[in-house]
């Protein structure tokens, strides 16, 4: 009897836990702070923000490149052209190194973040669709609902892990950032950002970033695709695939902030968070412990003092 009156109410808040966690995701809208002009001939699928400038990947067979671009008038600063037969993909920064994804052609070009001279190549077996870095892993999509998590040197595969939003997988997942802990994915063929919490695969919410373009601009204009964070200010720059215009927004993220064990020791609450069921599994073995207490010799005579 004293078991189950302890037993019960964890078992109930661990369900309820778990079913918070398939909850779907919250649908936010991002305040539009200014708009710049972008090359309405780029076929963006890489975006990210250095140094007060833009660093742009584009796509297209016989039409994509690796370009430096003006922040504030979208002038091209510098650009080289991939082979006729690659289809340019996902961006990212290392150091001094830029990381560029092709579509099928399983290989990652490497260059120098100055010259734009190539430093190496990187083979990987699926298609490449997005790429960011989280200053540890590269993480990148294939156009599944997987992330995969890549040594920056190597480009080794270290774990993998499925995009879920409210219990379903999400596929399509395309361009990507990295934005303090967490990873923002444009959705293909959508307006939407899902914004996806890397340890565990779960949308922590979902961006709606529709109506930037107006109709005559949307006409002849592509998807949504390309996030860039300016680490200076904590926004965003979004644009898409022919699209005239890039948009400077501020957007509230949610905030993630995984316990830490203390050096040398062990947390049974850090365990909670870090995959699908370990939320659970953590309030599980902390049960464990307060049952313990409650019913064993020990316990009653601590209870007594």
């Amino acid at each position: 009897m004293a078991l189950s009156r302890w037993v019960i109410p964890f078992v109930l808040a661990g369900s309820a836990w778990s079913g918070a966690a398939a909850a779907a995701a919250p649908l936010v809208r991002p305040n539009v702070l200014a708009e710049f002009p972008h090359d309405a001939n780029a076929f963006t699928q890489g975006l990210l923000h250095h140094g007060g400038t833009l660093y742009e990947s584009t796509g297209l067979r016989g039409r994509s490149s690796l370009r430096r671009v003006e922040l504030a008038t979208g002038t091209v600063l510098l650009d080289i052209d991939l082979g006729t037969s690659e289809f340019g993909e996902g961006l990212a920064r290392v150091d001094d190194r830029l990381i560029q994804l092709t579509w099928q052609e399983h290989v990652a070009h490497v260059y120098d973040l100055e010259t734009f001279e190539p430093v190496t190549d990187f083979a990987y077996d699926t298609e490449g669709w997005g790429l960011c870095f989280d200053g540890h892993q590269l993480v990148m999509t294939d156009g599944s609902d997987q992330l995969f998590f890549r040594d920056p040197d190597s480009f080794e595969v270290l774990r993998s892990v499925s995009v879920v939003d409210d219990g379903v997988p999400l596929e399509d997942l395309n361009e990507l950032e990295c934005v303090h802990g967490l990873v923002l994915a444009n959705v293909w063929k959508t307006d939407t950002i899902a914004v996806i919490d890397p340890k565990t695969g779960q949308v922590l919410e979902r961006v709606d970033a529709s109506g930037l373009l107006s109709q005559d601009e949307q006409a002849s204009a592509d998807v949504l695709n390309g996030i860039a964070h300016d680490a200076s200010t904590g926004h965003l720059y979004l644009t898409g695939k022919l699209w005239p215009k890039l948009f400077e927004v501020e957007l509230e993220l949610p905030v993630t902030a995984p316990a830490t064990p203390r050096k040398g020791g062990s947390c049974a609450m850090c365990a909670m968070g870090q995959g699908p069921n370990d939320g659970l599994v953590g309030w599980l073995i902390v049960l464990t412990s307060i049952v313990w207490r409650r019913v064993s010799p020990a316990g009653a005579r601590s209870r007594a003092r």
